[in-house]
């Protein structure tokens, strides 16, 4: 699979981190998290069309509880039909 560059527009949720220098294959956990709690639908289906579904879905069954708020938790537990 061939991922695709970091959309700019996520910059403001990544102020911490240099652009430029992240990677999708290496920093998919950050990108990952902050896509699914701040990303617009273009930055969503960014995230849907670089990483697999099952990768998605993996993140937010071992990490949504902590790092999702509500009601994005929620939401994508929902979407992704996660049982609890």
């Amino acid at each position: 699979m061939i991922l695709q560059p970091i959309p700019p527009t996520l910059a403001p949720f990544l102020q911490e981190y240099d652009l430029a220098r992240l990677s999708p294959e290496k920093d998919a956990h950050t990108l990952i998290e902050r896509t699914l709690q701040y990303g617009n639908r273009a930055e969503l289906r960014w995230l849907f069309q670089t990483y697999p579904h099952s990768q998605i879905r993996g993140w937010v069954e071992h990490f949504g509880q902590e790092k999702l708020p509500e009601p994005h938790r929620t939401f994508w537990r929902l979407m992704l039909e996660i049982k609890k």
